[in-house]
């Protein structure tokens, strides 16, 4: 089975992306979701986050702007979140491959949007895709969002690696600037030439 992780920084496209793969019959593994099912379910990380981050925690559920305005304030606050959060994602992520697995899968797909920044050899990926943008295009899909500003913006580049430096580490690179249809002709591509590599069957 063909561990795929696919990484992006913000306003890439890359749940765009995701989704494009997974009309092709790979099975996804959101992070993100993962991480907003754990902020509304498990009861003890919830009180961990309550006891970490005063007022981030409102009807026995972590409200997720909340715990970012506080994140924002103290940067160096994210290593703490880090370490309650990471290793029950990473608890989800190995029981769902292994069901993958045994599923037979010849594909899967890990969406995971802090690969590198977060140590992405953890994974256990065999495959990096980098899901990029030109910078305009960027900044203008991230300030359409509800809620976001130029500020709030800046803030979260500021936490990421720079996407110069993601693509050098990519495997494959997915150009979402020119359109969905470009990006799906991409992905095609990207499926085609694992599957064309030696023991995939």
């Amino acid at each position: 089975m063909i561990i795929i992780a696919l990484t992006g920084s913000i306003g890439m496209g890359k749940t765009t992306t995701a989704g494009l793969f997974e009309a092709q019959g790979v099975p996804v593994f959101d992070a993100d979701a993962c991480v907003h099912a754990l902020y509304k379910e498990d009861t003890r990380l919830i009180a961990q986050i309550a006891d970490a981050f005063p007022g981030a925690v409102k009807k026995d559920r972590v409200d997720r702007d909340v715990l970012a305005a506080l994140l924002r304030k103290n940067p160096k606050a994210y290593k703490t979140l880090e370490a309650l959060v990471h290793p029950l994602v990473q608890e989800k992520r190995a029981a769902w491959l292994s069901a993958q697995k045994k599923q037979g899968k010849k594909f899967v797909l890990l969406d995971i949007p802090l690969l590198f920044e977060s140590g992405g050899k953890k994974t256990g990926a065999d495959v990096i895709v980098v899901v990029s943008a030109p910078p305009a295009c960027q900044r203008r899909r991230v300030l359409q969002r509800p809620g976001m500003s130029a500020e709030k913006f800046e803030a979260i580049l500021a936490r990421q690696m720079p996407d110069a430096e993601k693509r050098k580490r990519a495997d494959f690179i997915i150009d979402t600037g020119n359109g969905i249809e470009i990006a799906r002709a991409q992905v095609n591509k990207v499926i085609a030439a694992l599957q064309a590599r030696p023991g995939t069957v």
